[in-house]
């Protein structure tokens, strides 16, 4: 793949997802589809209630159409393609009914937790079923080595361990204006640049089309933003990236490359671990882009410095790859 036609890729996705949300902002609007704000969260994100949420339909339409039209176009529609697309529609879908039972029926949990665990499992053995029929290994490589293991039928165990958790944790991070947008481009664009060097153009163009649509939906998420993906677009992100970790048979390296969505939800387990086995809290409130918020620092600042954290993860897992 040619460096005109990864920017063509990046720049459909961009424009596509730039000409779309307007118009999608105008019809949650009129539909009076307002995010409800959590009245344990900060108090500075009452302001907040109200903002159009699901903003993540938009993008999956924008990504879908761009990958499957580049990838027809292209000759590189494969199995992988439609598998990384299935993730990511079927997360999203959870999302979205997740998001329409609390902004349309106005009940504030959504979906169960159970509910969307079975959801999250079931396509996540969907796709190993439609794996399989392929050439697909089995097995987890240790970054950086040449080792790796082979977890055989187990893998599905492993496969269904690392969607739900990715796709939660993206969803987990999701908590300030622009954050997941910024974080999820980066890591989405490192996968993108691993698939090339692994000679995975397939999964190249899902990658690059994630990430010209996530900068083309930053222009309208970034602080103060005029609209949220809400777990439709979270939960989709989360799954096709863990998804396309997969692919690429790099696994543990997504563990570096979502740092940021690793330490937020280590923030969270170490929370409540500690609440309910000495009565004490380690942050101030977890996940812990709050703990920053409630010690005094701006939002922009936490989400520049999350997306940082990121592009340098991103950045020395490239050059390790490379040399």
């Amino acid at each position: 793949m040619t460096l005109v036609t990864t920017f063509m890729i990046v720049g459909i996705g961009f424009l596509l997802t730039v000409l779309l949300t307007p118009l999608f902002i105008q019809v949650i609007k009129r539909m009076k589809f307002g995010q409800s704000i959590r009245e344990e969260g900060p108090q500075s994100h009452m302001k907040k209630a109200g903002t159009p949420t699901m903003g993540g339909f938009v993008f999956i339409i924008s990504i879908v159409l761009t990958t499957l039209g580049v990838a027809f176009y292209l000759e590189m529609l494969t199995t992988q393609t439609i598998v990384l697309v299935l993730v990511f529609v079927g997360f999203g879908l959870i999302g979205f009914l997740d998001d329409f039972i609390k902004v349309a029926l106005k009940r504030n949990l959504g979906l169960t937790s159970l509910q969307k665990l079975i959801g999250q499992i079931v396509i996540a053995i969907a796709s190993f079923m439609l794996l399989i029929q392929g050439p697909f290994e089995t097995t987890v490589s240790v970054p950086f080595t040449d080792w790796s293991i082979d977890l055989g039928i187990a893998y599905i165990a492993f496969m269904i361990f690392w969607l739900v958790g990715f796709s939660n944790a993206v969803n987990l991070t999701d908590g300030l204006d622009g954050l997941v947008s910024g974080t999820a481009s980066i890591a989405f664009t490192t996968l993108g640049v691993l698939a090339l060097i692994y000679q995975q153009q397939d999964i190249a163009i899902f990658a690059f089309a994630v990430t010209g649509a996530l900068l083309g939906f930053l222009i309208f998420n970034a602080n103060p933003a005029k609209i949220f993906m809400g777990d439709t677009g979270s939960l989709a992100l989360g799954g096709a990236l863990a998804m396309g970790s997969i692919l690429v048979k790099q696994e543990l390296l997504l563990v570096i490359i979502g740092v940021v969505f690793v330490v937020e939800t280590l923030s969270v387990i170490i929370q409540v671990i500690s609440f309910k086995t000495t009565g004490k809290r380690i942050f101030k409130m977890s996940p812990i882009h709050h703990h920053f918020e409630l010690s005094g620092w701006s939002e922009w600042k936490i989400v520049v410095v999350f997306w940082s954290t990121s592009f340098l993860a991103a950045f020395i897992v490239v050059m390790l790859e490379v040399l």
